[in-house]
């Protein structure tokens, strides 16, 4: 084993960590076994935590209490240097080079460390997963899944920690946050599940003839590549994983390097739960030297990638040389509304609010299109302003009031202002927002308002790019069928919502809308909100490449490949 390769060992902590807000004097504390089991024992913890959703977001009293203490404890942590992590070893890059990353809430606030990954470093982590196949691999279904339902069991427990590290490391508010390590303990429990229920995906067959039997079995590939992105940086990169496990693959991951330290809480859920070394390994760095190695290599057997539609058409174009095989890819969207006549307007004002700003619209299924009536249009946005001017509160992630917090990065914001100046150059209207915030302690982050423009053209370029920042732009219709015609008017096909009382027109809407993921007359939010057991979760057209969704029934198998076996039995 090469010398840089060390025991793993608890992270070092920065020796000196700058105190540069009052946001950083510790609230009052509990303990760490206390924050990661709610108050209880561990044993009963993942029971008595209620179950928080994206449509509930719903703390108690006592879950607030434990958030604060958990976010002291993670402040404690900000600055500490981590390890990739090859063959169940903590590891330096082979460069020796170190990245930060700065939390988007407070750029004074440098939150971790990571080895800068290279290719070799990449290749090393390829030859341990390929090593791990023969273990992992051929583990039964039966055993796999002890150990991923083990490692959800401790996300559970352990997830006030990774809520503090979410609020920190891509400025995600609390109820989000804490939604987010639920869905990803969900997601293992679901593919787990759908294992188990078909039995290791093995079917006897019409035997052809006396003395011989035949059967389908499904097998996995051998070794997986995982890219991430950080806007769910622990459901995204869980479920992708999870499912390469599940079916008994092996994991070389690539998390966007704007959150590695969610990464490694998924890492250390797996490795307490069991996770063989080198089954997963996680590798921090540049996409041009760790995910084209990835692409590259003859050794990944599959790639399941979620990120921007330019990378996964790339990788979708350019993965496979030899044979085939396969990218499961999500690649975002364009996501729209449309509002009749006959809709609910206070309802469709408040879910096209939650569906826009959520996250501040850093979300691929975010609500970025509306389509009304123009009978409407007037009553509908004087309904969307003052929604969203009481309800929807920007502040720094950790507070308690804040519904977004701020955009990921300077980029992002360069993005929302080039898109707001357009719209205004295009003779748009801002309806509200508009403006960055820079008052008081948010002045050091990456803060803009929740943003509405109507009064463009439908061919404008804000309805038809997919732009990841809190910009929602409203479009007046004559008719159902020319909404219909301009919200399939694009290369995305993820998510779509509709708002009408009228049942023949919600039945026109699920019958011709293109879109993977479709809601009608929903308050938690217009577009976004799938959860695992209760909707499924991909995309259409230049939005999935497989045609089937995440969190269904058609999902674990791509990360499977088919064999038939004839039998002759003497």
């Amino acid at each position: 084993m090469p010398t840089r390769l060390k025991k793993a060992t608890k992270p070092a902590k920065k020796s000196a960590m700058k105190k540069t807000s009052a946001r950083q004097a510790a609230p009052k504390r509990a303990s760490k076994r206390a924050i990661a089991n709610n108050g209880a024992s561990k044993k009963t913890a993942a029971r008595q935590v209620p179950r928080i959703t994206y449509s509930t977001l719903v703390l108690t009293e006592r879950d607030h209490e434990i958030y604060d203490a958990a976010i002291g404890h993670f402040r404690e942590d900000l600055g500490t240097h981590y390890k990739n992590i090859i063959n169940g070893v903590q590891v330096d890059a082979s460069s020796g080079a170190e990245q930060a990353h700065a939390s988007p809430a407070d750029t004074r606030l440098v939150v971790s460390y990571f080895p800068k990954g290279t290719k070799e470093d990449t290749l090393e982590a390829i030859r341990a997963a390929r090593l791990a196949t023969n273990e992992w691999g051929r583990a039964s279904y039966k055993e796999r899944i002890a150990v991923m339902r083990r490692a959800a069991d401790l996300m559970v427990e352990r997830g006030w920690k990774a809520a503090a590290i979410m609020a920190y490391e891509v400025g995600k508010p609390r109820g989000e946050s804490i939604a987010e390590v639920y869905e990803a303990a969900e997601i293992i429990r679901y593919n787990a599940d759908a294992i188990e229920r078909a039995k290791g995906f093995e079917y006897d067959l019409e035997s052809p003839g006396k003395g011989q039997r035949t059967r389908s079995v499904l097998l996995p590939y051998g070794v997986f590549g995982v890219i991430s992105p950080w806007n769910f940086p622990l459901a995204l990169l869980t479920g992708m994983t999870s499912c390469s496990l599940i079916a008994g693959n092996t994991v070389v991951a690539k998390p966007a390097s704007e959150s590695p330290v969610s990464a490694y809480f998924l890492w250390e859920c797996l490795r307490d739960a069991g996770l063989p070394a080198g089954a997963f390994n996680l590798v921090v760095g540049p996409g041009s030297q760790v995910g084209e190695t990835i692409r590259q290599s003859e050794s990944i057997d599959g790639i399941a990638f979620t990120g921007s539609y330019d990378v996964g058409m790339h990788l979708y174009k350019n993965f496979a040389t030899t044979y085939p095989k396969p990218v499961i890819a999500e690649m975002g969207g364009k996501n729209p509304v449309i509002i009749t006549e006959n809709a609910d307007l206070d309802l469709a004002a408040e879910g096209v609010a939650r569906g826009a700003f959520g996250f501040s619209g850093q979300k691929c299924s975010a609500t970025s299109r509306v389509y009304v009536d123009k009978r409407v249009k007037g009553d509908f946005l004087e309904r969307l302003v003052d929604f969203t001017s009481k309800k929807i509160l920007v502040g720094f992630p950790t507070d308690r009031a804040t519904f977004t917090g701020p955009v990921m990065n300077e980029s992002a914001v360069e993005t929302w202002q080039q898109a707001v100046e357009d719209a205004a150059g295009a003779g748009g209207r801002v309806v509200y927002g508009g403006n960055r915030i820079k008052d008081g302690e948010l002045e050091h982050g990456y803060y803009v308002q929740p943003t509405i423009v109507d009064n463009l053209t439908p061919d404008h370029r804000v309805f038809k790019e997919e732009l990841f920042v809190p910009f929602l732009a409203v479009q007046e219709t004559e008719s159902l069928e020319e909404a219909m015609r301009m919200a399939n008017d694009v290369q995305f096909g993820l998510t779509a919502g509709m708002y009408s009382n009228d049942a023949r027109e919600v039945k026109y809407f699920y019958d011709n809308i293109q879109a993977g993921v479709t809601y009608s007359n929903r308050r938690a939010g217009a577009t976004t909100g799938a959860w695992p057991q209760n909707n499924t979760f991909g995309g259409w057209k230049g939005s999935g490449s497989t045609g089937h969704n995440a969190f269904g029934p058609h999902y674990l198998q791509h990360f499977m490949r088919e064999q038939s076996r004839w039998i002759v039995e003497e």
